[in-house]
């Protein structure tokens, strides 16, 4: 039987719903949840993500603001722009698109981050109370696929998950937000020995490698759930074939566009062997925009002390 398809653009539009409804409540008590997007530069798809992020934001009913600032910026001015965004009290989020030009230094951008303005949930402060299971900010992607097991019924607790990639954004912390969530975790990485044979061990298996179709069936224990969060371009015709065979929307988004989407996985061979699967383009992507407009809704209501969030039980 065929794997069930996890699609995500059901679950994001459930969270931003959800969102919306609460951020009507406390317009109504005057607060209303504020995120600044800076976008430095140019960049195609930077422009995108920062205006679907923007935009996300008015349909919600939260308060944006978008800074755009020239490729020649530096250091000291994003650092200067951070620390105004950290004092003004109407701003609870922050966000910092990236990549940023190589003449900025990132890592101490990110780093002067206000930790309770964190929205990214990057910062090591974000990170630490994500290790203790603390209370705090959880990075987008990962905290969206752990929406997306709950409300598809996946049960976590005694799980054994495979985490395929350790990266700050998406490995570590889906690691460590399934292990608080008393699944059996490894995390797998490139120098792990015959990686197929561990992944196999998955009851749920996190494909985050960023290579093209590298997960194929030999990766997947039979039934399993596979969470797909690479994105990566399809630019040749043999590849279309052997990923996609004679899909036809495949077909015709790689004829308009010169190319197509796939993930970490093989979809063809997956889809045979996988009990859900998640899809690319659809699956995990549309989670992100939703769980940051509500890590910029919890943000404010940590800042103002009326989070009710607390860890789970032992």
């Amino acid at each position: 039987m065929p794997a069930k398809i996890l699609e995500g653009a059901s679950v994001a539009a459930a969270i931003k719903d959800e969102v919306a409804r609460e951020a009507s409540q406390y317009a109504a008590r005057g607060l209303k949840p504020g995120l600044a997007a800076v976008l430095v530069g140019n960049d195609p798809a930077s422009e995108i993500y920062v205006s679907n992020k923007v935009k996300t934001c008015r349909q919600l009913g939260l308060h944006s603001e978008r800074i755009d600032l020239p490729a020649t910026t530096s250091t000291d001015e994003m650092l200067a722009l951070v620390r105004d965004l950290n004092s003004r009290d109407e701003i609870d989020g922050i966000l910092i698109q990236l990549p940023l030009p190589p003449q900025i230094d990132a890592p101490r951008v990110l780093d002067s981050v206000d930790p309770a303005k964190d929205v990214d949930g990057l910062h090591p402060m974000s990170i630490a109370r994500l290790t203790l299971n603390e209370p705090g900010l959880r990075p987008c992607t990962p905290a969206g696929i752990i929406e997306m097991l709950d409300r598809n019924g996946i049960q976590l607790k005694g799980a054994r998950a495979v985490v395929l990639g350790r990266s700050r954004l998406v490995g570590l912390p889906i690691a460590l937000l399934m292990l608080h969530r008393h699944a059996t975790v490894t995390v797998c990485h490139s120098r792990t020995v015959d990686l197929p044979s561990v992944a196999r061990e998955a009851d749920i298996l996190i494909a985050a490698i960023g290579k093209m179709a590298m997960v194929d069936a030999s990766f997947i224990k039979p039934g399993a759930v596979v969470i797909d969060v690479g994105t990566n371009k399809v630019a040749t015709e043999a590849d279309l074939v052997r990923l996609f065979g004679d899909d036809a929307k495949r077909r015709a988004a790689f004829e308009k566009n010169g190319y197509t989407l796939v993930g970490d996985v093989n979809p063809r061979e997956a889809a045979e062997v996988a009990g859900y699967l998640t899809p690319v383009p659809g699956g995990v992507g549309p989670l992100t925009i939703a769980m940051l407009m509500k890590n910029t809704f919890t943000a404010m209501k940590m800042r103002r002390g009326d989070s009710t969030e607390t860890r789970p039980s032992p």
